[in-house]
């Protein structure tokens, strides 16, 4: 059984689906944008995005690491100037979608109501090569593989909230010591 880093957050077992992948050969930092921008998303909404940017028509926008990224009109849509289209990181994160959509499906949750509940990307050990260089010189010649993890969740129902005014509203506010004392005189009375 492996750990997953956002586990606190599947306080509901039974209605959350999650899938990872480790080692995966595609760019950190790209993956990591990749991940910030469909945080929070509905499912089917985020395969919609993601394939609009496999088409160019989208943009995901690159806000923590822009060093050198180009400007792209399309980041307006999301109050950012950078942007980038990761094709290498959509790809693998599309398979994890998949992969976490289908474990939702065999718990049989309702797969229009799923929401991408958290999206955590961690570096993974550099892949280490060399180039070689002018004068006999060598340099490294790194990759940035990461890990990635996909929780997926159904909304929780909301409860409205109840009208009744008894005794339980007057008691909003007070410590413990308050309450105790009141139900006292509640008791005595």
């Amino acid at each position: 059984m492996v750990r997953y880093a956002a586990a606190a957050l599947a306080t509901n077992p039974e209605k959350t689906s999650r899938a990872r992948g480790e080692y995966l050969r595609t760019h950190f930092k790209n993956m990591r944008e990749v991940a910030a921008a469909l945080s929070g998303m509905k499912l089917q909404k985020a395969y919609t995005y993601l394939s609009d940017v496999g088409d160019h028509n989208r943009v995901i926008p690159f806000r923590r690491f822009a060093g050198g990224v180009g400007r792209s009109g399309q980041a307006k849509e999301f109050k950012a100037t950078q942007g980038r289209w990761p094709e290498k990181s959509i790809k693998f994160i599309t398979r994890l979608l998949k992969n976490a959509e289908s474990n939702a499906d065999a718990k049989n949750l309702d797969l229009e109501e799923l929401v991408i509940k958290n999206i955590g990307v961690q570096q993974a050990p550099k892949t280490r090569r060399r180039t070689y260089r002018a004068h006999g010189r060598i340099n490294p010649y790194q990759g940035h593989p990461c890990h990635v993890e996909i929780i997926l969740a159904a909304p929780d129902t909301e409860v409205e909230k109840s009208t009744d005014d008894s005794a339980s509203t007057s008691l909003v506010g007070l410590n413990r010591r308050q309450v105790a004392r009141r139900r006292i005189e509640a008791a005595r009375a």
